[in-house]
């Protein structure tokens, strides 16, 4: 196998792995952003940061994971949150 099919192939099963893990969370997690902008007249404003701090780390660690998961190294971008 070539380099390059060595690579293709490590890049096919990050994506596998991506679409198999960590997809599910990002959309559990927007629909818990959905469910809680339906109500947001009847939320604590305090609940209601706290959860969206909970969701924003979910989300960093999310990142971290296909950082991880990915073939090649990433440089951090703009999509990164600030701890």
């Amino acid at each position: 196998m070539t380099t390059i099919q060595q690579q293709q192939a490590r890049l096919e099963d990050a994506f596998e792995r991506i679409e198999v893990t960590i997809l599910p969370c990002i959309a559990m997690m927007l629909d818990t952003l959905l469910d809680a902008s339906a109500n947001l007249d009847q939320l604590d404003p305090k609940a209601l940061a706290a959860e969206l701090r909970t969701l924003a780390a979910e989300l960093e660690e999310l990142t971290r994971a296909v950082e991880r998961n990915s073939p090649a190294q990433l440089s951090p971008g703009e999509y990164r949150t600030v701890a």
